[in-house]
């Protein structure tokens, strides 16, 4: 049998050995070739932790899954997954931790690959589509256009500036999860499978006649939008702000804070 050599001489001046070392360390290169080879590994959900679950890897082995790498979309609760052989993908593996982590979405996601290239393939850039707010994040909102055993999930980004042609503070100040809303998409990747939508582009730009409307030296009023340190920002109308830099502001040098001078 192959053993593991721990000390040349132990307490009793013995060589120490343990086949339950040589075991794990035999696992543990077969696991390593099997995750540079990109090789799915047999595994069973057998308990939960803290953000996430632990893994029996073909019965030799335990592994963590984060909860968000146990499917291609959220599920509340895993429990008709537990005991179950399932197909895992290693993410990652830190010899010296002795730590595994493993993923299920990785697994879901190349198997409906192909099916979601031909879905994409039935998108293109200007189609008006209708989705669902799955997340809201500072940057923009993740839009869920499709979703089905076949396919998996396709989801499209709508970026904050491509939200409205006035300023958005925030996008949870204009949507809210579960809200359905009606998009354009602007732009498909199909290599990265990434598609990237907007509202704005709904309607025509307020910046199309801006010219015509607004020319150079033609006086206007204006509604203070913005207070900066070096100006202020001014809406003429909707979608349409121009910058009075504080350069700008008076002829004279005013020693006045630029918040006390405006409201």
């Amino acid at each position: 049998v192959k053993v593991y050599l721990e000390r040349i001489e132990g307490r009793n001046g013995n060589v120490v050995l343990s086949r339950e070392k040589a075991i794990r360390e035999e696992h543990w290169v077969k696991l390593s070739e099997l995750a540079a080879k990109n090789i799915e590994v047999d595994g069973i959900i057998f308990a939960s932790t803290k953000c996430g679950y632990t893994v029996d890897i073909m019965g030799k082995v335990v592994a963590f899954l984060p909860a968000s790498h146990v499917d291609i979309k959220q599920i509340k609760d895993i429990t008709p997954l537990l005991g179950k052989s399932l197909k895992f993908k290693i993410l990652k593996m830190d010899r010296d931790q002795g730590n595994i982590v493993v993923s299920r979405k990785s697994v879901l996601e190349a198997s409906h690959l192909g099916a979601k290239t031909e879905f994409l393939k039935q998108l293109n850039e200007g189609d008006v589509i209708e989705g669902r707010v799955k997340s809201i994040t500072n940057y923009g909102v993740f839009i869920g256009i499709h979703e089905s055993d076949e396919v998996g999930v396709v989801d499209g980004l709508l970026h904050i500036t491509d939200i409205s042609w006035s300023r958005v503070s925030h996008p949870s100040a204009i949507f809210s999860c579960g809200q359905s809303v009606k998009v354009k998409i602007i732009k498909i990747d199909r290599e990265s499978g990434r598609i990237s939508l907007g509202v704005k582009q709904l309607e025509q730009s307020p910046w199309d006649d801006v010219a015509n409307k607004y020319p150079v030296g033609s006086v206007h009023k204006g509604t203070i939008t913005s207070i900066e340190d070096y100006g202020v920002f001014v809406e003429l109308d909707f979608g349409v702000e121009g910058l009075v830099h504080i350069s700008e502001i008076s002829w004279t040098k005013n020693s006045l804070p630029i918040n006390q001078l405006f409201s």
